[in-house]
């Protein structure tokens, strides 16, 4: 037997020429993705979120109580704060300017060591640099000590000196920039996104006024540019109230506390809605710890103590009953959590996890401490939210029980499969996909026009069950409902786990229609409350299929919107109304081109049209269904994400919820905009 040995290569040339050493901000721009995530529209939105830290930094050290970002034409930024501004005297160390030595030098700042602050977010304090470095452009103006003083930069590199101007007053920062082209798959700041993250901010740093203004836009007669202006002096407490604006609250009364324990600010708000949903933010210096922390397990550890403790003393809670577990006491609650410390040690460079473990026993203490007290002043609350909790309880062990009962079935038919289900022979979850397909009919094209190695059809029988409002063993008794969770096979609720995930794209695939939307909105509800791991994870698509084919003699192009299908009739010579593909039946559809004449029909030798609306997808026959959806060649899906998801929240309970008013206030504002709406 011989053993394989991997093969050594010859020693070649290996010095310290062969070592790359980048000098200021090349680093940066030689890898973006390392500082801001990527170049596509979150990376080029962070660049505000870091220019606008900095000025967070001074609100939060009691320096600042305005913050103005523009949004400008041509691609720039501007944001500006009433803080201390940027010194602009000689550094000892660079022999510049401390303003140009900030600008120009990753890991320089007032945030490492010295008093300067003393707490912070941004880039560890590189935050206003990689701007600089992946801006074409950047201006630094400073109002400090009567004078504004400004400098420019090219790409992270200073193209004038630090300037003196006129004498002003006040003091403050304005940084304006312009994203490099050469970085950023995109330019286009989306202005409802700087919004939701700057609305989150200002909720963070209770008394700070952040305004945003778009100079994009027309002026308004009298009024100015489009602006808004966020303040909050209710802090977390107000963002609290702004996430439950759509639910029926249990609790009257918001818990609130702000305090400072073992050097560490602490700040809690929450509040128990009749939903079944858990709606917790945590926040470390004003970054949104989406993965929680030390800080997030201190604050659950605290509310189950407290809540167990509450409910024993005044036998709320009785012995054989034993105790409430997290699950019962996170049910219908809605909490922001946000700590300020000092040095945060996140995991990760998104910072999605805070590890300090002070933060843990500083915000058990604080929170065990007051919200023990509120339950005592606040009996009626107390009574609400003990009994939301049993309820939850009692329902927590009914759906033990229907799960379980529904993995044994599932266990009898062979590896947990529906019957329906047409699985793939592919046991490599990475290579695997399950199309969830509205009807028998087109789920019996996917399964002929499919690729039988890899794509796994799965058709559900008519709307599933609205779940935003379901517990969990009256869902598992929907049949399409069971039928989906077996398939997945990651189990759910407590038990799930999504290293069972058996494919790793799960396409929603439905009709063109207003049925086959609202089957959409269904199954994307039920992923979102029952299975958020998987959309996090990026395993959620929606197929794309085509709206319109239009035939030309023999060429036949597959349209997937109204605005292609505009183009490509401008191309071709159709003069065909858009109303009239909806109305008339397929066949009365063929037109010939009636700016010919008869003469010059026989000499071009004019080819007739045909165009075909495909509003279901059992219309596409097994091919052309291939073709046009499920071909990983040609066909076109979009990845389901999450970029907030308090606003994910708050859109899910205003289409799916119970407030029907709401609903119906949606319907009549948006109405005028939909197309395409079959009566």
């Amino acid at each position: 037997m011989t053993e394989n040995k991997p093969k050594i290569k010859k020693k070649s040339s290996y010095n310290a020429s062969e070592i790359t050493v980048l000098k200021g901000l090349d680093p940066v721009r030689r890898r973006p993705g390392m500082y801001i995530g990527n170049t596509a529209s979150e990376g080029l939105h962070h660049l505000i979120w870091e220019a606008v830290d900095n000025a967070i930094d001074e609100a939060m050290a009691g320096y600042c109580d305005k913050i103005e970002v523009k949004l400008l034409p041509g691609g720039k930024v501007s944001v500006s704060d009433n803080g201390r501004g940027i010194p602009v005297d000689r550094h000892r160390v660079t022999k510049k300017s401390a303003l140009e030595t900030v600008m120009t030098t990753l890991h320089a700042g007032a945030k490492f060591g010295g008093e300067g602050y003393k707490v912070s977010g941004g880039l560890h304090g590189v935050g206003v640099s990689v701007v600089n470095a992946l801006s074409s452009w950047m201006r630094s103006e400073v109002k400090r000590n009567g004078k504004l003083w400004y400098q420019e930069y090219k790409k992270g590199k200073p193209s004038t000196k630090l300037m003196t101007g006129k004498n002003i007053k006040g003091t403050g920062t304005t940084q304006i920039f312009q994203p490099d082209a050469e970085v950023f798959s995109t330019l286009e700041f989306d202005l409802k996104t700087v919004l939701n993250h700057l609305r989150q901010q200002a909720y963070l740093t209770k008394g700070v006024s952040i305004k945003i203004i778009d100079e994009r836009e027309k002026q308004i007669k009298g009024v100015g540019y489009p602006s808004y202006t966020f303040y909050f002096e209710g802090g977390i407490a107000s963002y609290v109230k702004h996430l439950n604006i759509n639910n029926e609250v249990e609790q009257k009364n918001i818990f609130y506390v702000s305090k400072e324990r073992e050097g560490v600010g602490i700040e809690i708000a929450l509040q128990y809605c009749i939903d079944f949903r858990t709606s917790i933010y945590s926040f470390a210096n004003n970054i949104h710890t989406v993965e929680g922390g030390m800080h997030l397990t201190g604050f659950k550890t605290a509310i189950l103590k407290v809540l167990n403790d509450y409910a024993k003393e005044n036998n709320i809670l009785k012995d054989k009953d034993g105790s409430l577990t997290s699950e019962d006491v996170k049910e219908g609650l809605t909490a922001v959590i946000s700590v300020k410390i000092k040095d945060p040690q996140f995991e990760g460079q998104t910072k999605a996890k805070l590890g300090n473990i002070e933060a843990r026993s500083a915000i058990y203490s604080v929170c065990k401490d007051y919200f023990s007290a509120f339950l005592n002043e606040h009996p009626n609350d107390a009574k609400a939210i003990l009994g939301k909790c049993l309820i939850a309880s009692q329902a927590r062990k009914a759906a033990r029980s229907a799960r379980d009962a529904v993995i044994r079935k599932g266990a009898l038919k062979g590896f947990t499969l529906p019957g329906k289900l047409a699985d793939c022979s592919s046991r490599k979850a990475e290579d695997s996909e399950l199309f969830i397909v509205e009807g028998d009919s087109a789920g019996g094209s996917a399964k002929q026009g499919r690729d039988r190695n890899t794509q796994a059809i799965l058709p559900l029988r008519g709307k599933i069950l609205n779940v935003e409002r379901t517990r969990l063993d009256k869902m598992l008794a929907n049949k399409e409902i069971k039928s989906m969770v077996i398939a997945l096979g990651t189990n759910i609720g407590e038990d799930f786990n999504i290293e069972k995930l058996r494919y790793h794209k799960i396409v929603i695939m439905t009709d063109a229609d207003v049925d086959g939307s609202h089957i959409r909105t269904l199954l994307l509800t039920f992923f979102y409350r029952y299975f958020p791991d998987l959309v996090y994870a990026g395993h959620i698509y929606i197929a794309q299929p085509p709206l319109y084919q239009i035939k030309k003699g023999s060429e036949i192009k597959w349209i997937y919107t109204d605005e292609e299908l505009e183009q490509v009739m401008k191309d071709w010579g159709i003069k065909v109304d858009l109303e009239d593909i909806e109305e008339l039946p397929v066949e009365e559809m063929v037109k010939e081109d009636e700016t010919e004449t008869a003469e010059d029909d026989k000499k071009a030798n004019t080819k007739k049209f045909n165009i075909q609306r495909y509003k279901g997808l059992g219309e596409m026959n097994p091919e052309q269904l291939w073709e046009t959806t499920m071909n990983p060649e040609t066909r076109k899906m979009k990845r389901v994400s999450i970029k907030d998801v308090a606003e994910a929240d708050e859109v899910f309970e205003r289409l799916m919820g119970s407030d029907v008013e709401h609903r119906k206030r949606f319907i009549q504002t948006h109405a005028t905009s939909v197309k395409n709406l079959d009566i």
